[in-house]
């Protein structure tokens, strides 16, 4: 089925082409989405009569796309998940999470924006696309972590794997330490006490000598 492209459409053209696209593809996305019109005559001459109005609109979102683009582009967003020692999510991350993160942080992007191949499903830092206009696409950096604090050292560069190991070495110093402050408890309750156990021996000598005689 042959359609005119509205705007560019990655993999396909530019603004005013006709291209040819399988029919599932262009009712469900070119023509609901208003990126395309069927091919027809009569659309070919209500494009070309409204071909300037249409440039005019495309450069005017393009620029206010270029100016979010300027603040958006490399930003770091962080999401709080639950998820295994090993760093698995209890679920996923999609892009409505990622767009309600970028929000939260003062930034308007749609969902539908998020250019994410398939759900987050483990914690560290993800790179995702933002599709900001057909021309305008910038990256930005998803934080997913289990706190706040996690996120922190995940952001200066430690992963999860790294964290994982400094966890389980300060519980073994804290548990080296519990056992020393145990012995060195012990030592001080019987104090010396237990010494003189050695001492009687020559007692016993003393005994047996006496039998001799």
């Amino acid at each position: 089925m042959q359609v005119i492209l509205l705007e560019r459409v990655a993999k396909l053209g530019q603004m005013g082409d006709v291209v040819t696209v399988k029919d599932g593809y262009a009712r469900n996305f070119l023509l609901p989405q208003k990126k395309a019109l069927w091919a027809s005559e009569a659309n070919l001459k209500k494009f070309e009569n409204e071909k300037a109005q249409l440039e005019a609109r495309n450069l005017e979102t393009k620029s206010e796309a270029e100016a979010l683009a300027g603040k958006l582009d490399g930003q770091q967003f962080v999401v709080i998940r639950s998820a295994s020692d090993a760093g698995a999510l209890y679920g996923s991350v999609t892009p409505r999470d990622a767009a309600e993160a970028a929000e939260a942080d003062g930034f308007t992007v749609d969902r539908k924006q998020i250019v994410l191949d398939r759900p987050i499903k483990e914690l560290g830092l993800h790179t995702l696309k933002v599709t900001l206009h057909p021309e305008v696409e910038v990256s930005i950096e998803l934080n997913v972590a289990r706190s706040d604090e996690e996120a922190r050292l995940q952001a200066e560069g430690k992963s999860i794997q790294e964290l994982a190991a400094e966890a389980e070495a300060e519980l073994e110093m804290e548990l080296s330490e519990m056992f020393d402050d145990i012995g060195a408890a012990g030592l001080e309750e019987f104090g010396d006490d237990d010494a003189p156990a050695a001492e009687e021996a020559p007692a016993e000598d003393a005994a047996d000598e006496d039998d001799d005689s």
